[in-house]
């Protein structure tokens, strides 16, 4: 059995900042590409930014230069810096993990941008 236990969302002011962490516990021998997701209401999960265990990130356009992904191997946990924060950002951020060939989701954390 996988978890994935995701911790930091919150209300913050645009133009601020939040960290997002979700460490990864378990049944996670092969846990490979990480990742954050983002669901805002009326729309599909869409990708934040993904992370290979050597360190080889991926961003969407829409949070390129304000969003950094990073991890930390030792301790399975992958983390999301979030500055200049946009009220579009506001949605639930889901943390993902791949483990061989299966996908696994977090609960999902709320970021809310709002003054």
């Amino acid at each position: 059995q996988v978890q994935l236990v995701e911790s930091g969302g919150g209300l913050v002011q645009p133009g601020g900042s939040l960290r997002l962490s979700c460490a990864a516990s378990g049944s996670i021998f092969g846990l490979s590409l990480m990742g954050w997701y983002c669901q805002a209401p009326g729309k599909e999960r869409e990708l934040v930014a993904t992370i290979t265990r050597g360190g080889t990130t991926n961003y969407a356009d829409s949070v390129k230069g304000r969003f950094t992904i990073s991890r930390d191997n030792a301790k399975n946990t992958v983390y999301l810096q979030m500055n200049s924060l946009k009220p579009e950002d506001t949605a639930v951020y889901y943390c993902n993990a791949r483990i061989y060939s299966t996908n696994y989701w977090g609960k999902g954390t709320l970021v809310t941008v709002s003054s």
